[in-house]
This record gives C-alpha cells, sequence and structure tokens, in this order.
C-alpha cells in the first residue's frame, strides 16, 4: 500500500494500521493451479464478490511465469482497488510493483524483506507468539497467523488454533489475519478472536463459483 496516506517503515500510525487491517478483511490466496487463464478467472471472480486483498502464491512457478502472473493479477487488483501481496519473492513483488511481499518462517527473513522492500507491506507467517512478536519487531506490517484449522492447501503447515490466534492479537499491535482451513462454516469464530479478516485459499479458489464464495464470506464477516 504505497502512497498518499501510507507512512513510511517505522513510522506506523494507528491509523495507518487501522487502514491495512481493513484492506486485510477477506484475503485470497491463489492456489497451485496450472492453468493461468483459470486462475486469472477465478481471482477476477474473487475480487468481484468482495475480496480486499489476494497473494499471488506459485512455489512451483519458475520467475518468468511468476513475473507474467504477477502483472496480469496486478492489473486485475489495481483497476479495483484490492491490495496486493505476492508470496516469498521480493524480487517479483517489486517488478510487478505489487503493494507488498509475504514472507513464512523459512523464506527470506522479515528484516531482510523489511530492507529491501522499502515503505511496501511486509507480512509474516507466524504459529506462535514468539514468531509473531519477533516479526512485530522486525518490522512487519501485518500476521497471517495459522494453521486456525487443518488444511489440505497446505498440508506442511503447523497448527496455532483458534486459542493461539486469540493470544497472538492479544499480545500484537499490528493487524493479525487468521488462515488455514478457515471456511464458510467457521470464519466467524475466527473473527471472534480479533483477527481482522480472514485469509482462504480453498474456500474460495475452489469453490464452482468463486464470486460467490467470496461475496458470502464477506456478508459474514463484514
Amino acid at each position: 500500500m504505497t502512497g498518499a496516506g501510507w507512512s513510511g517503515p517505522g513510522s506506523r500510525t494507528f491509523a495507518d494500521r487501522a487502514r491495512l487491517a481493513e484492506r486485510l478483511r477477506l484475503y485470497v490466496v491463489t492456489d497451485e493451479r496450472p492453468d493461468g487463464d483459470s486462475l486469472l478467472a477465478a481471482v477476477q471472480a474473487a475480487i468481484a464478490g468482495g475480496a480486499t486483498a489476494v497473494q499471488l502464491r506459485r512455489k512451483r512457478d519458475l520467475g518468468r511465469r511468476f513475473v507474467e502472473l504477477g502483472r496480469a493479477v496486478r492489473t486485475l487488483t489495481r483497476e479495483a482497488g484490492v491490495l496486493f501481496v505476492v508470496n516469498d519473492r521480493v524480487d517479483v513483488a517489486v517488478l510487478v510493483d505489487a503493494d507488498g511481499v509475504h514472507v513464512g518462517q523459512d523464506d527470506i527473513p522479515c528484516a531482510d524483506a523489511r530492507r529491501l522492500m522499502g515503505d511496501r507491506i511486509v507480512g509474516v507467517s507466524a504459529e506462535t507468539v514468539e514468531e509473531a512478536l519477533q516479526a512485530e519487531r522486525d518490522g512487519a506490517d501485518y500476521l497471517g497467523v495459522g494453521s486456525v484449522y487443518p488444511t489440505q492447501s497446505k498440508p506442511d503447515a503447523g497448527f496455532a488454533g483458534l486459542d493461539g490466534l486469540r493470544e497472538i492479537v492479544r499480545r500484537l499491535h499490528i493487524p493479525v489475519v487468521g488462515i488455514g482451513g478457515i471456511n464458510l462454516a467457521n470464519a466467524a469464530d475466527v473473527m471472534r478472536c480479533g483477527a481482522c479478516g480472514i485469509a482462504v485459499v480453498s474456500a474460495v479458489m475452489s469453490a464452482p463459483d468463486p464470486g460467490e464464495a467470496a461475496r458470502r464470506l464477506r456478508q459474514l464477516i463484514g
């Protein structure tokens, strides 16, 4: 989220954090389908349905393909005024002019991503309070905490559960998004833990109608 009204790193105000929290309300993470056209169609439908943020996550793509998809998603998100984040790849995030990057515990360290990204957004995955606090100290703008529930989208993900999410929200000063196994049946429980939003993969990307799935989630979480 670069541009007017967004302070540089180290000077994020309460208002900055509140604006970011609103833009993380329904955070759709892409899946690993090989068909780029189908992926873009699902992203476009999700945005039309009410997604407020999109993360392009492509662990299997080489650089050229990742950049091509990134530029296409950047066009869709910019036209809709939706936050756009690239998973893991700081270089791709910069090349496609993404609003930010999201890194996990085994990716580029948050402090290094922060230096490379300048005033762009840096999000970090966390499972424990210790990981969350360290990410905040290292300059993270928001956290993706999970897995809240068991998930098939990322079977190797650690488990935080609702209790872990609730404790991290209580201890942190930056926005926290719940991720992992979240769907229409349990999204309200995640929000009641104090999360500013939910991050979903299969609940939208694997739905028969991604736009309708996003719309129903937005209706539920506000």
